[in-house]
């Protein structure tokens, strides 16, 4: 007897360790899943979006890329009347969209029925099919442009289980787990069948998991099999379980579970899922679209409709008839479905849209956040870009690139080094980036020439210096057209006119406007070198600029971006923003979080701004641009070429009150192009203009209060004399300038004697 008291007692020692042991295992796994759930459950990247796209009557639409967006949008071209959200079905008269409900932090709209009236590129009228009722301005919701990523790759948005159909909740359940909701995170009779199968097979052949045990593999162990991770699953599985509700822990395994491959980056979670295979987020999925991705988790690259579709729609309709056998799904609804193809989106790599303007923002973003906030913090950020600009100038810069190389076929004999170009547009007044193209092809070169380039801006960057003689000289001034050699340096230095004219001086209107690099010396040269330098300080240059002669004609290097930026107060009344990309961004959970204000300056009077505004219109109606009206701008249009040395770089950067776009052309180890400005990228401009009718309006720029205009005489420059001065041409002034009170030389005297004479005749007839 005492044997077996002994026995008892050691095997009552025994279990009570075992217990301390498990219960131990238990509270240890109890905390490691507290802690996990509790806190952040993945590593979310941030998504970048851009500006939401606005519509109204009156303005005018690119049919073209109007499609391309909505179809970025994932909404569906239909050949019937738009019957659900995210359904569009175009005429050549009017547009129908059944509208996606907009679900933003700062901005909610549910979808709605509308019809846009078209007449030719115009917008007639916008109407509420739904309530018959006009619309006056009509919202897009913004495109993703891209994601920063962590070193894992793993494209996720996370959902909550409220917005997942139901049918999907029981396509995976009977799939996977098909008493999920009464087990208690292990199924005891799944454990020991695939234990009796791994014995038979003395090798692990299949786990018997449940969504629970799943979920604990995913986010705690590794893949490997062995009996070791299988006993940890169990534990994590059991204390998952108590720890919380049913629905919660199928929410964090639909969002977590791993559903293939876009080119490097995994897919994981069903609304990701959802937009990867069917194009649309995992509210609107269909039974068998349901079927399709719940079948996917056992082996999502197996089963994998981008794969083998016949082996996708085989595994569809296995998890079909369990969802029926299960009592989820009719009859009927079984044989209806099973009788459907399975009809995807069609596979899309994930590619980054506008690669150079989102390489700009993640600079722009790195002095705000981490990068490890960025990666992991799934926050949503909302920039200025407009996708249908930047489809525009992709598309522009391509062709022009293209059609220079068809032109002049060695332009494209060095391969090592490419005809290269780069574009930016903004919106002058707020300094919105609307769109930015740093390079022929992203793929071959990351080099951003908008941001990073110094190039030599050439005659692009004489209203700077027209702009600081202003104080002296009004745009009527006559200057000289000749000038000396000059020694600069112990070196001799003439500037020469591209073109031949033969006057010996011009108004500062017509130097600017026909370009003469030999005028605007003069001018510098008159107005003073350092002034000119003070002034463009103003405008934020970063380069360093010298006091020389060939200062006025742009000789030394900018950067295209603060090009850009610095013709904006000429649009803007005098006011210099600064470049924006972001507008807002907000937390995963919707919270806008505090952003930096940039500072706005003054950095010339509005009534010079204007000024300057009036003499480069005449570039453009008159001068070295005069071409853009046979390429279709017909409507007020201020705007400078620039061609430097050689040809090494061509130029334009036009403008209107709405919008600003600069174009470079040209070489990053320097040759020359054979082409100027004007031939070179203008060209690429008015495409891109012409492509964005949206942005373009009939209306000319405002005059200021401090502005006037007189007629001048076109012989002396200044005021003319009133019936007397031959030629006249009305002039553009500001109210304080001492010129207005600067009469006509030539034929004053020539006026005063012809009165004496006109009395002398008079008295002799008398």
């Amino acid at each position: 007897m005492n044997k077996y008291r002994k026995l008892i007692f050691v095997i009552f020692i025994v279990c009570i360790i075992i217990g301390i042991c498990l219960g131990g295992i238990f509270l240890y796994c109890s905390n490691v899943v507290e802690k996990k759930f509790t806190g952040r459950k993945w590593s979310v990247p941030t998504t970048v979006y851009s500006d939401i796209s606005l519509m109204y009557p009156g303005q005018k639409i690119n049919k073209t890329l109007f499609k391309e967006k909505l179809k970025a949008l994932l909404y569906k071209e239909v050949p019937y009347m738009p019957e659900k959200k995210g359904e569009v079905l175009f005429f050549s008269d009017k547009i129908l969209i059944f509208l996606k409900d907009i679900d933003l932090p700062f901005f909610k709209r549910k979808g709605f029925f509308v019809k846009i009236i078209l007449e030719g590129q115009d917008i007639v009228s916008i109407i509420n099919i739904n309530k018959n009722e006009p619309v006056f301005v009509l919202e897009i919701e913004p495109e993703e442009i891209f994601r920063f990523f962590g070193n894992d790759y793993q494209q996720r948005h996370l959902i909550s289980i409220k917005k997942v159909p139901e049918y999907f909740k029981n396509a995976v359940i009977s799939a996977e787990d098909k008493n999920f909701y009464s087990h208690f995170g292990i199924d005891l009779k799944g454990i020991l069948r695939a234990f009796y199968l791994n014995i038979k097979h003395l090798s692990i052949k299949q786990g018997g998991s449940t969504i629970t045990q799943q979920l604990a593999k995913n986010f705690f162990l590794t893949h490997k099999r062995t009996y070791v991770r299988k006993i940890k699953e169990l534990f994590l599985s059991l204390s998952i379980d108590l720890k919380y509700e049913k629905d919660e822990i199928l929410e964090i395994y639909l969002n977590e579970i791993y559903f293939g491959q876009k080119g490097a980056v995994s897919i994981n979670g069903v609304d990701e899922a959802s937009v990867f295979y069917f194009g649309k987020h995992a509210k609107n999925l269909t039974l068998e679209e349901s079927a399709v991705i719940a079948g996917l988790i056992k082996s999502p690259n197996y089963y994998s409709p981008y794969k083998n579709m016949a082996r996708s729609k085989k595994r569809r309709d296995f998890v079909l008839q369990a969802m029926f056998s299960n009592k989820m799904i009719t009859k009927q609804m079984l044989d209806n479905t099973v009788k459907k193809p399975v009809v995807t989106s069609g596979f899309k790599k994930y590619v980054r849209k506008a690669p150079y303007f989102s390489q700009y923002l993640a600079k722009q973003l790195s002095d705000l956040y981490t990068t490890k906030d960025l990666t992991d913090l799934g926050l949503f950020i909302y920039t200025t870009l407009d996708t249908q600009v930047q489809r525009a100038a992709e598309k522009a810069l391509a062709t022009g690139l293209n059609r220079l190389e068809e032109k002049n076929p060695s332009l494209k004999n060095d391969k090592q080094n490419r005809l290269q170009g780069a574009i930016i547009v903004i919106s002058p007044k707020t300094g919105n980036i609307l769109g930015m193209v740093g390079g022929r092809d992203y793929g071959q070169s990351q080099f951003n020439r908008v941001t990073s380039a110094r190039l030599q801006p050439g005659s692009a960057f004489k209203p700077f210096v027209y702009l600081a003689a202003l104080d002296k000289y009004s745009p009527s001034t006559l200057v000289s057209n000749e000038i000396e050699p000059m020694v600069i340096e112990g070196r001799l230095w003439h500037p020469k006119n591209s073109s031949k004219i033969s006057k010996k001086s011009v108004s500062m209107r017509e130097a600017l406007s026909k370009s003469l690099n030999i005028a605007t010396v003069n001018i510098a040269i008159g107005t003073g070198l350092e002034k000119i330098i003070k002034t463009a300080k103003k405008f934020k240059f970063s380069t360093p600029l010298k006091a020389y002669p060939s200062l006025a004609l742009g000789a030394y290097e900018i950067i295209p971006l603060e090009l850009a930026r610095a013709y904006c107060p000429f649009a803007a009344g005098g006011i210099l923003p600064y470049p924006v990309s972001i507008r807002k961004v907000f937390d995963s959970k919707g919270v806008l979080l505090q952003m930096r204000h940039m500072e706005i300056n003054r950095v010339t009077s509005p009534e010079k701004a204007y000024i300057i505004t009036s003499m480069l219109k005449s570039v453009v109606e008159s001068g070295t641009a005069k071409s853009l009206k046979q390429k279709g701008i017909n409507f007020p249009v201020s705007g400078k070429t620039g061609t430097t040395n050689q040809s090494n770089d061509a130029w334009f950067v036009g403008y209107t009150q709405d919008i600003l776009a600069l174009v470079w052309v040209g070489f990053d180890k320097k040759k020359s192009l054979f082409s100027s400005g004007a031939s070179a990228a203008m060209p690429i401009w008015a495409e891109l203009i012409n492509n964005i009718p949206m942005y373009i309006t009939k209306r000319d720029f405002p005059v200021p209060e401090g502005i006037c205009y007189a007629k001048v005489c076109k012989k002396s420059g200044k005021i003319a004399v009133k019936g007397v001065c031959p030629d006249t041409e009305i002039e553009v002034f500001l109210k304080s300038s001492a010129s207005l009170n600067d009469f006509c030389h030539v034929h004053k005297k020539a006026g005063f004697f012809e009165k004496i004479k006109k009395i002398f005749k008079k008295n002799r007839k008398e």
